[in-house]
């Protein structure tokens, strides 16, 4: 498979390395003036990788996209829509455009999946590819599990087959709606986990974990998807990976923010704490952790308070009445 790779970040770079890894033809694609592109250029390295000969480099989009029959999309999730502004002029067709980040456009509340399908020819395809992942991990060997998802089912299972490898286990997302607001709002999980590991308060992570993916499955509920979506690899199969690890952005920048540390890499989860709020009046559903991050990081609020106001919520059951537990049928 002809593949260009969008976005030569540190994921971005991975990912072409890795499907280079497993036997496809891959060009890197930099924006004209891009640090991380003039570095590839100079020797084809970055703080973390080495990229072989085999992969193409190229800041010329035109060129870079014309005989790619697969596009892979790894830019900031806010500049996702300025991308495609500058590939509608190529006039691409018949093309595979697969979403290899996290987010929600803060000021629309969309997915980054519906920004690419309503910006593109009608020949051209879109899917997801999610989950957990770094990496710095992913460079040792150390194997992982995503999902790749789709409304079009023949793309879904080509892609599945053509990216799988023992390096990483692909499963077949089944709740395109639910894998990419999952995804995205894992990243504010992970910096409400920071802000606890930044506060001494690292035992509360097993309540976020359960009590976040709780009002996640809410929110995908009410917007239509499947609420157990948040339960997969979208979401809580993606919490080790952001809510303890030290190559965290999110949560490395929660810890920074209550420690008064600059953190200088991007934290997804920071636009997309403002977007869930979008989200969260649009469709009626309740999001008392992600509005406390939201609240801290836009409105100024203390951590501590934030906290507080979460122990002093109304008590409830954990479970709704339509989830029978054993006893309670």
């Amino acid at each position: 498979m002809r593949i260009t790779v969008i976005g030569c970040g540190r994921w971005g770079s991975l990912v072409a390395w890795y499907l280079d890894r497993i036997g496809h033809t891959v060009t890197l694609y930099g924006r004209p003036g891009s640090a991380n592109l003039e570095e590839f250029l100079k020797n084809r390295s970055n703080d973390l990788l080495t990229l072989p000969e085999s992969i193409g480099l190229s800041s010329d989009l035109a060129s870079a996209t014309e005989e790619a029959e697969t596009l892979v999309l790894s830019v900031p999730s806010q500049g996702l829509r300025g991308l495609m502004e500058k590939l509608k002029p190529l006039g691409l067709q018949n093309r595979s455009f697969v979403i290899c980040m996290k987010g929600i456009e803060t000021e629309t509340g969309k997915r980054l999946s519906e920004i690419v399908e309503e910006n593109t020819d009608s020949s051209n395809r879109v899917a997801v590819w999610l989950g957990p992942g770094h990496v710095q991990e992913f460079l040792q060997g150390i194997p992982n599990c995503m999902v790749i998802d789709s409304r079009d089912e023949e793309l879904k299972h080509r892609l599945v087959d053509a990216f799988s490898s023992d390096l990483i286990r692909f499963y077949y997302g089944q709740d395109l709606l639910g894998n990419e607001i999952g995804a995205a709002s894992k990243n504010v999980i992970g910096i409400a986990a920071g802000f606890l590991d930044g506060l001494g308060l690292t035992t509360l992570k097993g309540a976020l974990m359960s009590r976040g993916t709780r009002e996640i499955a809410r929110l995908i509920e009410a917007m239509g998807g499947n609420p157990l979506s948040a339960y997969g690899l979208c979401h809580l199969g993606d919490y080790e990976a952001t809510v303890f690890s030290p190559y965290s952005h999110n949560r490395t920048f929660g810890e920074y923010y209550v420690q008064g540390k600059p953190y200088g890499a991007l934290a997804e989860g920071t636009y997309t704490a403002a977007a869930l709020q979008t989200l969260s009046k649009r469709y009626n559903a309740e999001l008392p952790i992600c509005t406390s991050v939201y609240r801290v990081l836009y409105e100024q609020s203390d951590v501590k308070q934030e906290i507080e106001r979460l122990f002093r919520r109304d008590l409830k059951e954990e479970w709704a009445k339509r989830y029978p537990v054993e006893g309670k049928q």
